[in-house]
């Protein structure tokens, strides 16, 4: 799935639903894996508190 991910053949919140995951935590794995996020953590916590 991550490669989908990596291939742009799957969204981040895509993977993160089929992994079970937050979005956050998900971020998180890729880097473990190597693989840059799409967005920086603060802009995605920006997002979140204006979600809520």
């Amino acid at each position: 799935m991550i490669k989908l991910y990596k291939d742009g053949k799957m969204s981040l919140n895509t993977l993160a639903s089929k992994l079970e995951l937050s979005v956050s935590e998900t971020i998180d794995l890729l880097a473990e894996f190597g693989v840059e996020s799409p967005i920086e953590y603060d802009d995605y916590l920006k997002g979140f508190e204006a979600f809520r």
